[in-house]
Formats: structure tokens, C-alpha cells, sequence
């Protein structure tokens, strides 16, 4: 929105936070105001002869459909990234300069958060198409990984603010059907949304496989997926009468995870929110004979076999997770999510 600025050298429009990026690229993105900037005629006509589509039908032309293409909404990082290798690397005109994401192999060291210590440590990673998986070493000259994540549960997704690190990435996959997460960065820009489009590339070919009939729109949205919403909120028990904790939550997807802290590398919890034909509901406020609640601001989540009972600290929190479930909620259950759902083992 509001794309009051431009790049008179590339001719297209921008808005106020990406000019900022492209003024940092000045051997390649000339910036001016469009209100507040004096411009010569050779200007004006330059920008009436381009424009962004225009620029996107060259810049964009051999772009492979798994990149991921950051909105106004994403982190620093990615619009950075994203920009840079648009017009500065030019990887989306010449197709070899995408072989760090596209090969389907890939290698390399990342700084990973000790589940126990918090501390960031330096851990191999290699993620193998052929092999369906993404590994990680604990020491350089292991034979054995650490952890062996496949393809086909694996996602990543930007944590900037939440990872205390402005490339700051979380990979979750499923373990025995439980969701675990893992927290890198790279001191390089470019080399962490590597990995992710990597990621990407590797969940599209493994999709392809596993529905060849399927068009690159319907495959592209499944590749990597940011949460619904995460926050703090209170809970209480399956009996509903020991007393409510504070916990964090991530709505991912069905799965409605709790831990005690933000970062940890076990859910202590999970809850499948389905589909209302299949009689899950949220409901505004608590039962009237709650007790234990310090937030006052209820939400009670009715599933076939019991009521979640949650708190909010604020009414702002508590609609936008009622908003949230809601839109789970009306959203028709897939074939596959069903079996998702016989499988689901809630954590009390």
C-alpha cells in the first residue's frame, strides 16, 4: 500500500519501507519521493515507459514458482533479500544463479539453539531431496545425525522478534506425531533465506510427486506456512478444576500447540481444532462455575470430546483469537486432516 516513492532508475513504485532497502542498492536503485522530490522530464518519461509490471515481466521472468515472494506484512530480512536478488543479483533472469536453492542438495552451518541451555551453537545441516530429509550433525565428523527431519512434515518459517535475531528462522517437523521445533540463524542474509527457499524447493518437488495432478497454484500455498497466531494465554486442566497456567501459544494451521516458554523445542501440548460440520465450536467467555482464572477474558473451545477453556489478558487478545479459531473453524475439513485428527494424541 501507499507506494509514494520509486526507483527512477528501475522505474517502478515502492512504498515507504522498501524504499529504505533500495536506497541501500544505489549502484542499482535510485530513490525519490513522488510528492516531495523534484523530477526532470527525462524522469517522468523513463517511469511512464516502464512501471512495475514491466519490471516484473523481466526481472521475474525465469523466477521458479516455489521462491518464496515476501509481502509488505514480512520480516526486514526476506523484503531485503528479496529485493536484492531481484535487482541486484538478478537471479530470476539467469536461472544458473538459483542452483543455492534449486539443486536439491544442499550443506552448510548454521547456528542452532541447545534445547536445554538456550545457547546458539554451530551444527552442520544438510538437506538431500533424494534422501527426503533434512539432517543435522552434532559434531562436524559424526556419522550419525542428530535429528533426521523428512521433507514431507517439515516447515520453516521467519522469527525474528521471537528468536531475538533479525534472521532468526524456526523449523518444525513431526516426531511420533508430535510437533518439534529447532531455532537457527546465519549471520548472512542471503545464506539463511537460502535454506528457506531450499526448503521450499525441496517441500514442491516432494508435493509433485505426491500429486502429480496437482497445478503449481494449488501446490505453491503448501510449501511453507507462517502461523495463524501465537501469544500468551491461560489454561486449565481436563478436569477444569486445578488452576489456570500461563502458557504460549501457536495456532498452526489445525494444530493448537501450548509451551511454557516461547522457545522451546517440545509442545506441552496440542489441540486439533477442526471443522464445524464436525461439531467444534469457540465460544465467547467461560463456563460460570470457572474458577483459578487470573485473565478475565475467556474463550471456551468446544471439540467432540471435551471444552478447552482459555484466558486472555486482554479483550484486543481475545478477539483476535476467537477471529483466529473462528476462521479454522469455518474452513471445510480435508480428506487428510481426518486422519490427522483420528491419529491426534493431546497432551493433557
Amino acid at each position: 500500500p501507499d507506494p509514494d516513492w520509486a526507483s527512477h532508475s528501475l522505474g517502478i513504485f515502492i512504498c515507504l519501507n522498501c524504499s529504505g532497502i533500495h536506497r541501500n542498492i544505489p549502484q542499482v536503485s535510485k530513490v525519490k519521493s513522488v510528492r516531495l522530490d523534484d523530477w526532470d522530464d527525462a524522469q517522468v518519461e523513463f517511469m511512464a515507459s516502464n512501471g512495475n509490471n514491466v519490471a516484473k515481466a523481466k526481472y521475474e521472468s525465469k523466477m521458479p514458482p516455489f521462491y518464496y515472494k515476501p509481502t509488505y506484512l514480512d520480516c526486514q530480512l526476506l523484503r531485503e533479500q528479496w529485493i536484492r536478488a531481484k535487482y541486484e543479483r538478478k537471479e530470476f533472469i539467469h536461472s544458473e544463479k538459483q542452483e543455492p536453492y534449486s539443486a536439491g542438495y544442499r550443506e552448510g552451518f548454521l547456528w542452532k539453539r541447545g534445547r536445554d541451555n538456550g545457547q546458539f551453537l554451530s551444527r552442520k545441516f544438510v538437506l538431500s531431496e533424494r534422501e527426503g530429509a533434512l539432517k543435522y550433525f552434532n559434531k562436524n565428523d559424526a556419522k550419525e545425525p542428530k535429528a533426521i527431519m523428512k521433507i514431507e512434515h517439515l516447515n520453516a518459517t521467519f522469527q525474528p522478534a521471537k528468536i531475538g535475531n533479525p534472521h532468526g528462522l524456526q523449523i518444525t517437523y513431526l516426531k511420533d506425531n508430535s510437533t518439534r521445533n529447532i531455532f537457527v540463524y546465519h549471520e548472512d542474509g542471503k545464506e539463511i533465506v537460502d535454506w528457506f527457499n531450499a526448503i521450499r524447493a525441496a517441500r514442491f518437488h516432494y508435493l509433485q510427486v505426491a500429486f502429480p495432478g496437482a497445478s503449481d497454484y494449488d501446490l505453491v500455498p503448501k510449501l511453507s506456512r507462517n502461523y495463524l497466531k501465537e501469544g500468551y494465554m491461560e489454561k486449565t486442566g481436563p478436569k477444569q478444576t486445578e488452576g489456570f497456567k500461563k502458557r504460549w501459544f501457536t495456532m498452526d494451521d489445525r494444530r493448537l500447540m501450548y509451551f511454557k516458554d516461547p522457545l522451546d523445542a517440545f509442545a506441552r501440548g496440542e489441540v486439533f481444532i477442526g471443522s464445524k460440520e464436525n461439531s467444534y465450536k469457540v465460544l465467547e467467555g467461560l463456563p460460570p462455575s470457572t474458577q483459578g482464572n487470573h485473565w478475565q477474558h475467556g474463550i471456551t473451545i468446544v471439540t467432540p470430546d471435551r471444552k478447552f477453556l482459555f484466558a486472555c489478558e486482554t479483550e484486543d487478545d481475545q478477539l483476535e483469537w476467537i477471529t483466529t479459531f473462528q476462521k479454522v473453524i469455518s474452513r471445510p475439513m480435508l480428506p487428510q486432516e481426518y486422519a490427522v485428527e483420528a491419529h491426534f494424541k493431546h497432551k493433557p
